[in-house]
């Protein structure tokens, strides 16, 4: 399991511990979802943030 998997399904089970029931819990748990494989992405070197900053490689 690399990173990206593990922020993935650290994200989910944390959004599912933290609510319960309704559309309003289905929206938590997809951005800690979104949150989780953002932080795995970056992690496993595979998201360049590089852009955000304004600053080029090249």
């Amino acid at each position: 399991m690399n990173a990206t998997q593990l922020g993935l399904l650290t994200g989910l089970v944390l959004g599912v511990a933290g609510a319960f029931g309704g559309f309003g819990a289905f929206l938590v748990v997809l951005v800690l979802a979104v949150l989780g494989l953002l932080v795995g992405r970056f992690l496993d070197g595979k998201l360049d943030l590089s852009a955000l900053a304004g600053r080029d490689r090249g």
